[in-house]
């Protein structure tokens, strides 16, 4: 980067510093989440910045960046350590259970089995292949011969329906 470069970028640095702060904050809450992604942006700028733009124009691909940024931050943080359908079965998971199987028993795994069979075929098939499978929205929408706007539909309402199961089920074991 040029003198001239570094400092038009100092001068964009400084002047979107504390608006994007403040945006990255208000997504995530937390101030050390924040001023580390807040760097991660300015890192990710700095590395493609065409200082020749419309100052306007770089603002808005600065948001974007960071709505992006955000986004990744967001679906590191939810994705978990979700296990694939072999981790379950080497752990001992015996798949679904039988349909006359009580709904109400004490471990984890078999509450989920238990919701898991309560619900209708296609709510169960939803949820194992987005969940147990780690299957994407679109692998799962062609798998089960669906749109991808469908499949998130569908995915929802299982999600619903389970939670509702659930619900019913901590009330049966905590009256």
């Amino acid at each position: 980067m040029e003198v001239m470069d570094a400092e038009i970028f100092q001068t964009f640095y400084q002047d979107n510093l504390g608006l994007i702060y403040r945006y990255v904050y208000s997504n995530v809450g937390n101030r050390q989440e924040a001023e580390d992604l807040t760097s991660q942006i300015f890192l990710k700028v700095v590395r493609s910045l065409d200082l020749k733009r419309d100052p306007r124009s770089m603002r808005t691909w600065l948001f974007q960046v960071a709505r992006t940024t955000i986004a990744d931050y967001w679906r590191l943080y939810y994705r978990g350590t979700t296990g694939s359908l072999d981790d379950l079965l080497e752990a001992g998971w015996a798949g679904p259970v039988d349909e006359g199987a009580a709904l109400v028993n004490n471990s984890a795994a078999e509450l989920v089995q238990d919701i898991l069979q309560a619900l209708p075929e296609r709510d169960r098939e939803v949820l194992t292949s987005r969940f147990l499978l780690n299957l994407s929205v679109r692998e799962t929408a062609v798998r089960m011969g669906l749109t991808e706007v469908n499949t998130k539909v569908l995915q929802y309402r299982a999600l619903r329906r389970a939670a509702q199961l659930e619900c019913l089920t901590a009330k049966a074991i905590y009256p």
